[in-house]
């Protein structure tokens, strides 16, 4: 038999198709001045909301206050599953095939790169690294290089890898009896650049996959600084943007951790901070301080001798250097490339050092020229041969040049 409809099991409380009743925490009427309700006899009046916003009404059966955690339930947005771009993005990646890794090992490792480069390799160890130029006996720059100390006796260095060889075979005719052994082992090792947001920062507590959020992690906070990661090491070579370098055994996972992103957008951020490069281009075509090394910290003045010191410290102590390294972009688009040479509007001569193009097609470029128009003294021979003057406008540099 059936029974009566008032006998039958009431509904779970908070189980309806729509939402729960909103009985809990029933509150009466407000009293008049005699005591009595307010509300009139049948009606309903609001006397608040819930935790989740729904209109609570003077009806129904009293529930303790301790049942308001029975409530409707919002989509939880903030627990979605992040998307691969998501987890990462405020960092880019850029793999630097065009550099390459020259090795020094051996117990003269440090001192006989020290007779031959620019900086005060006693000032590296395995936490700093340092940019350094090789230079012939004339001054001029052979190549410039980034070094950093696997152990106390096992540099490397960084420079592009068109001009390994070469620099391979210079510094083997001063090896002699050093104890010491030079070998290109680019093919080893991965070059990638690590670039910050367009914030100039990487936030370090976000959700990553594994490989990213122990990279980010350990990323090392000065430049010139130098982390170890897992197997792979890491420079900070800029602070405006963010830039670091990651030098990973071939097969390592780090390398991959950001977002890909073209070499033109490393060669960007180097060339609006002023950072030169040599190529095999421009390959003994600058004294060391036409490319600002001593503005950037690569030439230590009182060290020893090294190949090259002589002209480097003339030029420093008796002689005001008239051409540097400055920063270009031109009116229209015009392609230039390391070597390139010509004359600007004013009348100054100018050599490529670098360049890259702009989103609007006009070309920014570091280029060695007289510091003011009208100076005499000329430019190296130009690769490009052009007879038009250049409309391009200076742009600052972000360090100040040496008086």
């Amino acid at each position: 038999m059936q029974r009566p409809f008032f006998s039958q099991s009431p509904k779970r409380v908070g189980s309806g198709p729509a939402r729960p009743p909103s009985s809990r925490g029933r509150v009466r009427g407000t009293a008049g001045a005699g005591g009595d309700a307010a509300a009139a006899p049948g009606a309903t009046s609001a006397i608040g909301t819930d935790a989740c916003g729904v209109e609570l009404s003077s009806v129904g059966i009293d529930i303790p206050d301790k049942s308001a955690r029975i409530c409707c339930r919002q989509p939880r947005a903030t627990y979605l599953e992040p998307t691969v771009n998501s987890m990462h993005r405020d960092f880019s990646t850029v793999t630097l095939d065009a550099l390459g890794v020259l090795r020094a090992h051996g117990p003269d490792a440090l001192s006989f790169l020290q007779g031959q480069l620019s900086n005060d390799l006693t000032r590296l160890a395995v936490d700093r690294a340092l940019l350094a130029g090789y230079h012939n006996p004339q001054g001029r720059v052979i190549a410039l290089l980034r070094v950093v100390q696997l152990a106390p006796e096992d540099l490397l260095a960084v420079l592009p890898r068109e001009l390994i060889p070469t620099v391979t075979a210079r510094l083997s005719k001063f090896i002699l009896r050093a104890k010491v052994k030079l070998a290109d082992e680019s093919s080893a090792w991965r070059i990638t650049g690590l670039l910050a947001d367009a914030g100039g920062k990487v936030e370090r507590g976000v959700a990553r996959p594994a490989a990213a959020a122990s990279l980010v992690a350990a990323l090392p906070a000065a430049v010139d600084s130098v982390a170890r990661i897992a197997d792979a090491l890491a420079v900070q070579v800029a602070q405006q943007p963010l830039r670091w370098l990651l030098l990973a055994p071939a097969q390592s996972p780090l390398a991959d951790a950001g977002v890909p992103a073209p070499p033109e957008t490393w060669r960007r951020a180097a060339i609006a901070a002023g950072e030169p490069q040599v190529y095999a281009a421009t390959s003994e075509e600058f004294v060391a301080q036409m490319l600002n090394l001593d503005a950037l910290g690569a030439i230590a003045l009182d060290k020893g001798c090294y190949t090259g010191q002589e002209v480097i410290a003339r030029a420093h102590y008796r002689g005001r250097v008239k051409r540097r390294l400055q920063r270009f972009v031109t009116a229209a688009p015009r392609a230039l490339k390391p070597g390139d040479a010509g004359t600007l509007a004013d009348g100054r001569a100018f050599k490529v050092v670098d360049a890259v193009q702009r989103a609007d097609g006009r070309w920014e470029f570091l280029a060695v020229a007289p510091l003011i128009a009208g100076e005499t003294e000329s430019a190296a021979p130009a690769t490009t041969a052009t007879d038009e003057h250049l409309e391009a406008e200076t742009l600052p540099l972000p360090y100040p040049l040496p008086a």
